[in-house]
């Protein structure tokens, strides 16, 4: 774990539970595609850093969840160095309450308020900057997170953040995280063309080509939703359908999985609506969802 693997003339990456990017910029100086999980994550990438003789010039957040900004503080008080990311991730990044906040749909309790889904602050610049390497493209992959990006290196390596998960990774928890529905799809349709030499996805093997991950993700949010749709056969309201949920798919439920669990079916929900396969209805001052 953390070892560094070269993948291009400038691309590499440090394999940790959520792949950090790294690009070389030239012979001493180096970005980060995404900080790590938390403060010790931090320091070994520092180590794998000091070993190379590198000095980290900043870090690009691919979007704001914790587990991929969690490293931010501590190498940025260590290094001076800049930290980028879009618009509102750029947000979050900055005031990481937002993250358990929208989670819950309130101020959340202490239950959720820990560096897994509340990551120490930094100070983050919107990826407009000027001092952001311009060499760098920015992909667009919203869907999974609010403005999630991916960035593709000069030597054609494609950092694609959490637009996929691996296959292992669905068959263990099948609903994965999605705060957009609907623009998860497009992301699917989107990077299953997209060409480049190489693919590194935070949490799923590097690969040639996106488009087997892309379906084996596509096809797990139409079985979801199908059985959201089985399930709001019967008017029920959100708890009713999320403990439906965790039943189907033997689930464990705490603090945690009922926010992440939660969040991404409400969002099925409100994409199912928007999209008239089922109906919201309130009745005796309940929300209950109806497939139509």
């Amino acid at each position: 774990m953390y070892e560094l693997y070269q993948l291009g003339e400038c691309s590499w990456y440090i394999d940790c539970p959520a792949k950090i990017g790294i690009y070389q910029q030239n012979d001493t100086e180096v970005y980060l595609i995404d900080g790590g999980s938390d403060k010790d994550a931090g320091r070994k990438v520092k180590k794998v850093l000091d070993e190379k003789g590198w000095k980290l010039k900043g870090i690009i957040n691919t979007h704001s969840n914790a587990d991929h900004i969690g490293g931010n503080q501590y190498l940025q008080r260590q290094y001076g160095c800049k930290i980028f990311a879009p618009g509102m991730e750029a947000a979050f990044i900055n005031y990481t309450l937002l993250e358990p906040s929208l989670l819950y749909g309130g101020h959340p309790p202490k239950a959720l308020c820990h560096k897994f889904l509340m990551a120490a602050e930094s100070e983050c610049s919107d990826i407009s900057d000027p001092d952001f390497p311009a060499e760098l493209q920015i992909i667009s992959l919203p869907g999974h997170f609010l403005q999630m990006i991916g960035i593709l290196t000069p030597d054609g390596t494609a950092f694609v953040a959490d637009c996929v998960s691996s296959a292992a990774t669905l068959d263990k928890y099948k609903v994965s995280f999605i705060y957009d529905v609907a623009e998860y799809l497009k992301t699917l349709d989107f990077i299953e063309s997209y060409e480049a030499k190489r693919f590194v996805p935070s949490h799923a093997d590097v690969c040639e080509s996106m488009a087997e991950l892309a379906e084996i993700n596509r096809r797990c949010v139409h079985e979801v939703a199908d059985k959201l749709l089985e399930i709001c056969a019967e008017k029920l309201c959100f708890e009713d359908i999320l403990k439906k949920v965790f039943d189907t798919y033997s689930l464990n439920m705490n603090f945690q999985q009922h926010a992440l669990v939660g969040s991404t079916v409400r969002s099925y929900l409100a994409w199912l609506l928007d999209d008239g396969r089922v109906e919201a209805l309130f009745e005796d001052n309940r929300l209950l969802w109806h497939t139509v």
